[in-house]
């Protein structure tokens, strides 16, 4: 309030005669003092951390018109004032911990200071829009001085362009068109950002050669540090796998929410006590030998939201069940023969599992593989490629792929395929034949499972104790942990 009156009887004085107003310039001059002194605080201020720059007033962003201002406008632009001058003081104090400020810019700082030193504003108005003006040419220099700060800093630590030209390797044939690529694209997924891309061929080339393989080290870098394709898994000591029979731990992982879900869930209980005679059986046969406990993600990707997930509704309606029955029984016959096991719903959780950066699956993991195995079918196959990049066909040969009635050798292998015209929508993933898990036996070049079909409990592991030739349209629990133990070995 005191500000603003004082404001308005400096400009009433000087539209008016002096004769009109003498009765008020008592109370005028002492308002007229107080705001002096306030506005000489504030350009105290800015004199102790600023840099000003002897430029003629201009229009700026931050220049108060010098108009007569209604009430709430006088305020806005006091207040304006003092929200700049906070900000400024926190560049400068962000500034003084720069440690690299050049002999120049302190010069520069130096004679910014000595002109605010030398200015005297002649009047109210005219000190505002000097204060206003300043703000405006320091918050600029600031800004300049930061970036050039930052760019030196960049300099040092990432190399100069003299260091980034790339290089012409007979060994990495394929680094010119990556980088003309990078050039041209590494805007199209936030994961080249997430690993330090910024645009420059500096970058480019770090990327190149310590995230992916495409081009050779770059000598002046710190090499101490193992490129992420490199990276290799912490040996951690290894655990000796041993049998579950209480199935509770497991069924928490299946998780809720869906009825296939349930379904599974419900033929695990069901068979909770044929799966621990089973596995009684085995490790009476197995003496307590030791086995590696092996860390294994099941990723069933028919039932994530991702791809459809068609099954779970018709789960009541006399929709299909073999594929959740075959999952529900692996899913099983690993947990009770004692290994890791993460079990994955939803593409968000395979990522997480995984350690995919974030984006759009252009670029690598972020470290080794977590997993011993992978066990997924085609619908989580399509997606481990999408968000794993290049990263699948490193890891390719941890994969298994549930094919309930298997895949050909010839729509297998891509080059073969598309040479003799086989096209298919599940195929050309190259994998090894063994890769591919079948329901049958009988079935294309692959390794079987036996996953048992019950109709009653009087059916149900009717010759588990009996040592006698295996029957193929007859499967037993034990045969299915027989099956995963050799698997897994």
């Amino acid at each position: 309030c005191l500000l603003f009156m004082c404001y308005h009887c400096s400009i009433y004085a000087v539209s008016t005669s002096l004769s009109s107003v003498s009765s008020l310039l008592p109370l005028c001059c002492r308002i007229f003092v107080v705001g002096i002194g306030f506005f000489s605080l504030c350009f105290l201020m800015t004199s102790l951390g600023g840099q000003f720059s002897a430029k003629r007033l201009g229009d700026s962003p931050f220049t108060i018109r010098t108009e007569v201002l209604g009430g709430v406008e006088s305020r806005g632009v006091l207040r304006k004032i003092s929200d700049m001058l906070e900000v400024i003081l926190k560049r400068m104090d962000s500034l003084s911990k720069l440690d690299n400020t050049s002999t120049t810019e302190a010069r520069r700082l130096d004679e910014l200071s000595s002109v605010i030193n030398r200015f005297q504003p002649a009047s109210l108005v005219e000190r505002i829009q000097a204060i206003a003006q300043n703000v405006s040419n320091m918050a600029i220099r600031v800004e300049q001085i930061l970036q050039n700060s930052m760019v030196q800093g960049r300099v040092v630590r990432d190399g100069t362009s003299s260091q980034c030209e790339v290089p012409r390797d007979p060994r990495f044939p394929e680094c010119p068109g990556k980088v003309d690529w990078m050039r041209a694209r590494w805007t199209s997924d936030p994961c080249y950002a997430f690993y330090g891309v910024d645009g420059s061929d500096c970058s480019f080339l770090i990327y190149l050669s310590e995230v992916e393989w495409f081009c050779p080290p770059l000598a002046w870098r710190n090499h101490s540090r193992t490129p992420i394709q490199h990276a290799q898994q912490a040996k951690a000591p290894k655990r000796q796998a041993a049998f579950r029979t209480d199935l509770s731990v497991l069924l928490d992982q299946v998780g809720t929410g869906k009825e296939s879900l349930s379904f599974m869930k419900r033929r695990i209980r069901r068979l909770a006590q044929q799966w621990a005679t089973a596995a009684n059986r085995l490790d009476a046969k197995l003496e307590q030998q030791w086995r590696d406990q092996k860390k294994i993600l099941v990723h069933v990707g028919f039932l994530t939201e991702e791809s459809g997930d068609v099954f779970s509704p018709k789960v009541l309606k006399g929709g299909p069940l073999g594929e959740m029955v075959q999952w529900a029984d692996i899913l099983t016959a690993l947990h009770v023969l004692g290994h890791n096991l993460k079990i994955s719903m939803s593409v968000k959780e395979l990522q997480g599992f995984l350690g995919v950066p974030p984006g759009r699956g252009s670029c690598p993991l972020t470290g080794p593989l977590p997993f011993d195995l992978i066990y997924t079918d085609y619908h989580g196959l399509q997606q481990m490629k999408q968000h794993m990049g290049l990263s699948l066909k490193k890891h390719k040969c941890h994969i298994r792929v549930i094919d309930t009635f298997g895949t050909e050798p010839a729509y297998n292998h891509e080059e073969y395929a598309t040479l003799h015209g086989y096209r298919t929508n599940w195929g050309y993933w190259n994998l090894n034949a063994r890769q591919y898990m079948t329901m049958f036996p009988g079935l294309p070049p692959s390794s079987h499972t036996d996953i048992c079909h019950s109709s009653s409990s009087e059916t149900i592991l009717k010759d588990l104790y009996q040592d006698q030739h295996e029957i193929a349209w007859r499967c037993q629990l034990y045969q299915i942990l027989i099956q995963f133990y050799i698997l897994t070995f």
